[in-house]
């Protein structure tokens, strides 16, 4: 399936910058996100991160080209940092903060570790809508 005029440098890049990002934020947040699981740094290390870190990349990937479908259907010249910058807050507003609510409502998750996840995906959707956005389209 392919969206036409999806930029796949754009959706590649920002795929990329969402993953770093994801490094520093997390890496920064380690501790209180630790703690809002529940777990040690040993426990996570046990399980290993290779798995995590691979569906992370494939994720980012998909909802890259996702967003550039959805950044593309805005349609000629509408395609800019601003609108992509709009179009990854309302799919982070819509889908991302809405899911992982309900999802961490009905686990009992801390709220915590709410605010840290949905401020991980708000991160990442901006960032991805912005080089998208800037990018624009082919």
């Amino acid at each position: 399936m392919a969206f036409a005029g999806v930029n796949y440098a754009a959706v590649a890049s920002a795929a990329v910058a969402g993953f770093l990002f994801g490094g520093i934020y997390y890496g920064v947040l380690s501790n209180a996100w630790l703690s809002a699981v529940g777990k040690s740094k040993d426990e996570v290390q046990k399980t290993g991160m290779a798995v995590p870190l691979v569906v992370t990349a494939i994720a980012l990937l998909l909802m890259a080209w996702v967003l550039a479908g959805i950044i593309g259907h805005l349609g000629a010249g509408q395609v800019t940092l601003k609108s992509g910058l709009i179009a990854g807050f309302l799919c982070w507003l819509g889908f991302v903060a809405t899911s992982i609510a309900t999802n961490h409502a009905y686990q009992g998750a801390k709220a915590s570790l709410t605010l840290i996840d949905t401020g991980y995906w708000l991160g990442v959707l901006l960032i991805e809508g912005a080089i998208i956005g800037y990018w624009g389209v082919r």
